[in-house]
């Protein structure tokens, strides 16, 4: 406990006080953990699937690591590749740039919000974080729209990288409404961030996410 009050000092984050941002957009979500829970398997982004067909030995790969310990030369580290990819790469959507409504790809000069995600979860893998820590994440923004971030995995919570929102930060800390990600133990198999049951019955079935927009297909 007084390491991890010292780091986050350290690190100049917020990870003690639950804030009223990411918890509000996500009520099944424990309000105290600095590790979003998961709730069992969902469906791939169709997005995934195509971007896997085409890059069949980036697909199978192992994940080498469901977490890594967040020094502060990590901490650096994390903080230059979110902002690096987000300066270098300009914001374009899918139909902008190759005409189709979606498509997951290394960005060169341009990008959508989950090729900001894979390019910075390329350089940080050749950092030498494993894929495990470092999760494709489908959600939807504050305002409802689509979105993708990068998840990176710490013993000191889940920290996101995102080309809207220039800092990094915890996921509790940020507006966004977590809807999937990888699973640390399979890069192939997707987990709900969701616990459809829970918010079924705490919000009424007229006020709760239904399930097809929980597993949308980024």
């Amino acid at each position: 406990m007084i390491r991890f009050l010292i780091v986050a000092v350290a690190l100049g984050v917020s990870c003690v006080a639950a804030s009223a941002n990411a918890l509000h957009f996500n009520p099944t979500q424990p309000a105290l953990v600095r590790n979003m829970q998961t709730f069992g398997a969902t469906t791939m982004p169709v997005g995934y699937y195509e971007y896997c067909r085409r890059y069949a030995n980036l697909c199978d790969r192992d994940p080498d690591g469901a977490s890594v310990q967040l020094t502060k030369p990590r901490w650096r580290e994390i903080v230059s590749v979110n902002a690096e990819v987000n300066a270098a790469v300009a914001p374009l959507t899918d139909m902008e740039i190759y005409g189709v409504e979606e498509r997951w790809e290394y960005p060169t000069a341009a990008g959508d919000c989950e090729d900001y995600a894979l390019l910075k979860r390329k350089r940080l893998n050749e950092m030498g974080y494993p894929l495990g820590a470092l999760l494709m994440t489908v959600a939807r923004d504050s305002k409802g729209g689509g979105h993708a971030v990068l998840t990176v995995v710490t013993d000191l919570g889940d920290f996101i990288l995102d080309n809207i929102e220039q800092k990094v930060l915890l996921w509790r800390d940020t507006e966004i409404y977590y809807l999937k990600r990888q699973s640390q133990r399979d890069l192939n198999r997707w987990v709900s961030l969701v616990n459809e049951d829970d918010l079924m019955a705490s919000s009424g079935r007229s006020q709760a996410p239904s399930t097809a927009a929980a597993s949308v297909n980024r």
